[in-house]
């Protein structure tokens, strides 16, 4: 990518390097789902869930954010738009996602919709996203009471389950939008009728402001209000006025519906909390409150929207009595700086859509390899829609949450008690578009989960993705300590350090040249680093503890909580997540040794770092036992006792795999270009042999083509055997998290108490993290595709070594060609099987034979460790995304 290519898309992108570009102004930046969040729960007891529930959002305005259908919003968050639905059934209109929080599912949270990322190009001039609604009532208690009833030996109980998408007696809503400019936005809604009869559908595009004046930190108040027909120069158009003290002034214009004169009634309220309705209070600050517009159209109560038609929050209301089977009908809005004019719809806005359309078919066709097959190419762009979709505004000052703000009610005592949930992270003080797992997870920002991202968003949108892992380092999101905050639920938690290695593939994706994107990640992550070594081996023993680490319940016992006195839990992956952050490291200052000497010295001290995690973990251990067990030919956690003895935990699980990931391969010229590393490498060598484990080997005297590992080449074809067998590790589309082995039970005695484990292909079935997440078993996308690509590293140094794939198979294959076989695998996942259905679809209705649902893709969080079915959050385009960077790279 040092060159970009002509299309009108990368055009833009070069005019947009930044956040605060015109192009990256608006975008899909609202999110699915605002309520249930961290940031609005200001209770005692810390239960966000209860806090902010779903039933509330329609009258509660929110402090941080807001939450529509395939909405929009400006990069600030001040001005949003969205579609709100109304079936002539429903209780309340459809104005965001619905879901099961995390302790009503029997699987944890879980979104109860269906909605699709369609398409989307980086700089969000095209857009499309598809949302399913039915026409009966939408089955709200239905759908909490099964959740509730069902354990987490069953299924989840779907929305498909409830009979109401039964004959396909459903609209798919399409919502398009085409910039014209960067503050010029059509916008097209299509809903089309799927079922077998006639059915009514209201469709109400909303937009409204953020709520920032009721908190007593912002006293400009907004303005929007309709225009009369005697502002307006064009007939067949309603319109509203957008006034804001920072982002200016604004129009949304709306046109008739095609064949009707008339241009739909504009409702007008304000988006103020609606305290008599939810609270019983004596009074509310607007007579019309947020939740006006859903009284008036779905409980017709005459007087909840403003006689005058100003306010804060507004809706065009088109009402459609009868929709045919298989009509569609279309609405027309244009978002833009001027009142609208003979101009604003008709020919223009249909070569505006019909451009951008053919710009982003342009862009995928520059951005994926030419010899990509249609069908995978259906995947990557569904792929990288996601992410694109995935892209929130992030708003969260923490010290105002713990200190609460000026108004009342104040937070209670209990928020800055020792322990609390993010006390500590008065520093962290975030307003920016952010990489989000999915619309729904939007508490979601993780930061190992975005380091992922950013990878596959270096295809598409390598501006983005730089400035995603820089912002994780800047000073009002890391720890003065050098932490990471690792999400929103518990800043202080402790995701596996991935980042460095994030923004050494983004660099080699983007190019290789920006040497100035590298040095400011690299000189923050040395804080980070220090911070890994002082807190995750505190006596210097380079054998490392870190928690759950992402792996939620990958153990016998929740690690995410501290053992007992005396206890520690030395873990193999966390030693083998700290050697492959060492040569992370390592070969960032490599790079940057090219230009600049002054980091030679830094590549020494990586260097030195890393042979003693290896020399650590491969010969000694606490009470002299190794993580290395060389009967099993395997690595396990250790755990060490008050007494000083030790036990290994001796369970196969991904673990296990991960010092496959602790490789890299020095260049050639490395020896003559960085002298200090050299002299060191040749000193220790000479004088300290015993710390050259992780030297594997050399090509040649000088020390070129130098190959450092944590396993030697024998202990590394020991484990590939175990990794490749598909009775442990190998499934038809990827890598088990555990061991198949323990399809029976393995039971273990551990300071005299009696802990098993068991492979579960599938859901969890422990309460773990809520239960909703499971290392036990299924395939997850993000480690499998770091162990492909260390495989091809190892391949790099020795194009002569091979293994059997499958073990047992006498099939011998080249390292590059394993790594192949299993990047095939993963990409099967959402490709149509000889069954005519993709297997991450599994038992679910998009495995259905109608292609309504067999065109849609969907992105699971991770997938059934024998069938491949999609499980977990069922819209993760994030880390799932990755699959777009595999075909990509192919």
């Amino acid at each position: 990518m040092t060159d970009a290519p002509a299309t009108a898309e990368h055009t833009r992108l070069a005019e947009a390097p930044s956040a605060d570009s015109p192009w990256r102004q608006w975008g899909p930046y609202l999110s699915g789902r605002q309520w249930g969040t961290v940031r609005e729960d200001y209770s005692a007891d810390g239960d966000a869930w209860a806090s902010f529930p779903f039933e509330q959002a329609r009258a509660r305005a929110y402090r941080w954010g807001e939450d529509g259908l395939g909405g929009i919003c400006d990069r600030f968050g001040f001005l949003n738009f969205s579609v709100a639905l109304w079936n002539g059934q429903d209780p309340i209109l459809k104005e965001r996602l619905f879901g099961l929080t995390n302790g009503e599912g029997n699987h944890g949270e879980d979104v109860k919709e269906y909605f699709w990322a369609v398409d989307g190009t980086p700089t969000h001039s095209w857009m499309q996203w598809l949302y399913r609604y039915p026409q009966a009532a939408y089955p709200y208690e239905q759908l909490r009471e099964q959740g509730a009833r069902r354990s987490r030996e069953e299924r989840e109980y779907e929305l498909a389950d409830t009979g109401v998408l039964d004959g396909n007696r459903f609209f798919d809503v399409l919502i398009t939008y085409a910039k014209a400019s960067p503050s010029d936005v059509c916008i097209v809604v299509e809903a089309t009728n799927h079922g077998p009869q006639a059915a009514p559908l209201h469709l109400l595009p909303q937009v409204w402001f953020r709520n920032t004046w009721a908190w007593g930190r912002d006293d400009r108040r907004p303005s929007l209000r309709r225009l009369n027909d005697a502002e307006l120069a064009v007939e067949h158009v309603a319109a509203v006025s957008c006034s804001h003290a920072f982002l200016g002034d604004y129009t949304l214009a709306a046109r008739a519906v095609g064949g009707t004169s008339m241009p739909p009634p504009v409702l007008v309220c304000d988006n103020e909390t609606n305290f008599v309705d939810l609270f019983g209070a004596g009074a509310n600050p607007s007579a019309y409150a947020k939740d006006g517009i859903d009284a008036t159209v779905v409980r017709g109560r005459a007087g909840a929207t403003s006689p005058d038609a100003t306010g804060t929050k507004a809706a065009f209301w088109y009402r459609f009595d009868a929709v045919s089977p298989g009509e569609t009908v279309r609405l027309e809005l244009r978002l833009q700086r001027q009142p609208p004019d003979t101009h604003t719809f008709g020919p223009a806005f249909d070569t505006v859509v019909r451009d951008r359309r053919a710009e982003a078919d342009s862009f995928y066709d520059a951005v994926l390899p030419a010899a990509t097959v249609d069908e995978d190419r259906h995947i990557a762009r569904r792929s990288f829609a996601g992410l694109l979709w995935g892209k929130q505004l992030y708003r969260y000052a923490v010290h105002d949450w713990l200190t609460g703000d000026p108004t009342p009610p104040p937070p209670p005592a209990e928020r800055r008690a020792p322990g609390a949930r993010n006390v500590g992270w008065d520093n962290l003080a975030l307003a920016d578009v952010m990489s989000m797992p999915d619309e729904w997870e939007y508490p979601w920002f993780a930061a190992w989960d975005l380091g992922f991202h950013c990878v596959s968003l270096a295809h598409v949108d390598p501006a983005f993705a730089k400035d995603q892992l820089v912002l994780l380092c800047r000073e009002w999101a890391m720890h003065p300590d050098g932490a990471l905050p690792a999400y929103e639920w518990s800043f202080s938690d402790v995701n596996p350090p991935v980042h460095a290695w994030a923004a050494w593939q983004v660099y080699l994706i983007t190019g290789r040249t920006d040497t100035d994107f590298l040095i400011r990640i690299f000189t923050k992550l040395l804080l980070n680093f220090s911070w890994w070594v002082n807190r995750e081996d505190p006596d210097g023993s380079n054998l490392f503890e870190g928690g759950f680490l992402g792996m939620d319940n990958i153990g016998l016992f929740d690690r995410s909580h501290a053992l007992g006195p005396g206890y520690r839990l030395e873990e193999a992956d966390a030693t083998a997540w700290m050697a492959f952050y060492c040569l992370s490291m390592l070969q960032i200052a490599w790079e940057l040794a090219r230009v600049d000497q002054v980091w030679d010295d830094l590549a020494t001290k990586f260097l030195e770092h890393f042979l003693a995690i290896a020399t650590a973990m491969t010969t000694f251990g606490s009470a002299d036992t190794h993580l290395w067990d060389d009967e099993d030919g395997f690595c396990y956690d250790l755990l060490t006792f008050p007494d000083g003895s030790a036990q290994r935990l001796r369970i196969r699980s991904m673990v296990g795999l991960l010092p496959v990931l602790a490789v890299a391969v020095a260049e050639p010229d490395v020896t003559s270009l960085l002298p200090d590393f050299t002299a060191r490498l040749r000193w220790l060598t000479k004088r300290r042999p015993e710390m050259m484990n992780g030297l594997v080997s050399t090509s040649d005297s000088a020390g070129s083509h130098l190959l450092l590992s944590l396993l030697d080449a024998d202990q590394l074809h020991r484990v590939l055997e175990r990794m490749f067998d598909p009775a442990e590790f190998l499934s038809e589309h990827g890598l088990r998290s555990l061991s198949a082995v323990y399809r029976e039970p393995f039971t273990m005695t551990v300071d005299g108490r009696v802990l098993s484990i068991d492979y579960e292909p599938g859901e969890s079935r422990t309460g773990l993290f809520g239960g909703n997440s499971n290392w036990r078993g299924p395939v997850w996308l993000p480690v499998n595709m770091l162990l492909s690509s260390a495989l091809r590293v190892f391949g790099q140094h020795d194009q002569s070594a091979t293994v059997e794939v499958p073990t047992g198979s006498g099939r011998a294959v080249s390292y590059a060609a394993a790594a192949d076989e299993l990047d095939q695998r993963l990409i099967s996942l959402f490709r149509v099987g000889a069954g005519g259905s993709r297997p991450s679809d599994g038992a679910r209705i998009e495995a259905s034979a109608d292609p309504l649902w067999r065109a849609q893709v969907t992105f699971s969080e991770y997938f059934h460790g024998d069938t491949g079915e999609g499980l977990g959050a069922s819209h993760q385009t994030g880390w799932t995304a990755l699959v777009a960077h595999l075909i990509c790279r192919r």
